[in-house]
């Protein structure tokens, strides 16, 4: 080979080689080459994986673990991983229940590491020492047909969306936040001694969720936090909304009814509250103190007091009669998390 195409096809290697030290990667390595993955995790040996924590860690960006029917005594700790999905078989096909030397099943996101975009959806989880579920230091964490039988806690996480959970069984709270951005779409929260608990610097939105049976508020906005409930149905707990600290809070087109108090507002704390409907056992608004006083001073012209009319609340059915007085108030065809039952049309 004459020297100058040599001399030639040297410089040109000579490129190649330095474009691909700068890319930090061979040309096979590229990401936009890997097609997402399905990985299959099964306790029968049937899938790619049995241990869950397995196949998440081998999950790159895109991918989605599935998880088989079956129990599995594991836990499972999901950080530094960026858009992937763990989807269940359906909540009562799939148990996580934890093990024996750990306290909580399921954390996403781990200190100093964190995780986002990261969805969960399709199966139940056990709670094991107080703690089911824990989110810290994470972003754009989806929760999404869970059952989730004790705490979920969540911690420096932004843009968390729970929708259409049933979450319950905690000795303590629910659902609770600190230093947290989040959303509560349609869950079930029951069961627990208090329902949902936003704290420190924390703003939730919950929006259409059912909470029930608390031992005591159903809501606390406490510290500095900042919440807005709208179109929620809380029943049967101690108490529905408390606004505590220097709180600030919307409360607006929600049924309140059946528990001791409505609404507890402390002096120190900023709320506005309206279209809401109010059915109470002690009181509709109380001002938190030793001991509560009643405040009705609080109460709006657009509140409906009285007797919502829930088709069965005896059975938990807390959907409105057609009959109800909460139904097509201000911009809400009715309050409350639950559509109210139609009227049937007399026929021939």
């Amino acid at each position: 080979m004459p020297a100058c195409n040599t001399y030639r096809m040297r410089i040109v290697m000579l490129v190649l080689g330095c474009l691909v030290g700068l890319s930090g990667m061979s040309w096979a390595e590229g990401p936009s080459l890997t097609a997402p993955r399905t990985i299959t995790v099964a306790l029968d040996g049937s899938g790619d994986f049995t241990s869950i924590q397995e196949a998440v860690d081998s999950a790159k960006k895109g991918d989605t673990v599935f998880l088989k029917p079956g129990a599995y005594a594991q836990d499972l700790t999901i950080h530094s991983k960026d858009k992937i999905k763990l989807i269940g078989a359906g909540v009562d096909k799939v148990t996580m229940l934890g093990r024996d030397d750990l306290v909580g099943v399921l954390h996403v996101g781990k200190w100093p590491y964190g995780a986002t975009d990261i969805e969960i959806s399709g199966l139940t989880i056990n709670e094991h020492g107080g703690h089911a579920l824990g989110i810290f230091n994470g972003k754009g964490i989806t929760l999404r047909n869970l059952r989730v039988k004790g705490m979920l806690f969540g911690q420096q996480v932004q843009d968390v969306r729970i929708e259409d959970c049933v979450i319950g069984g905690s000795e303590t709270t629910g659902v609770q936040f600190s230093d947290s951005q989040a959303v509560l779409v349609g869950n079930v929260i029951h069961d627990n001694d208090h329902g949902v608990n936003i704290a420190g610097k924390s703003d939730v939105r919950l929006e259409r969720n059912v909470i029930l049976r608390s031992l005591f508020e159903a809501v606390v906005v406490n510290d500095k936090a900042k919440a807005s409930l709208v179109g929620n149905t809380l029943v049967k707990n101690g108490g529905g909304a408390a606004f505590l600290g220097a709180s600030q809070s919307d409360a607006s087109g929600n049924v309140i009814g059946l528990n001791k108090v409505g609404f507890l507002v402390a002096p120190s704390s900023r709320v506005t509250t309206s279209f809401n409907a109010l059915f109470n056992s002690e009181g509709d608004y109380m001002r938190a103190g030793s001991p509560n006083t009643p405040a009705p001073d609080l109460k709006q012209d657009s509140d409906v007091v009285g007797d919502p009319r829930f088709v069965d609340a005896e059975r938990d059915d807390f959907r409105l009669r057609s009959d109800s007085g909460a139904l097509n108030r201000g911009q809400f065809p009715f309050l409350g998390a639950l559509p109210p039952v139609q009227k049937l049309s007399s026929t021939r």
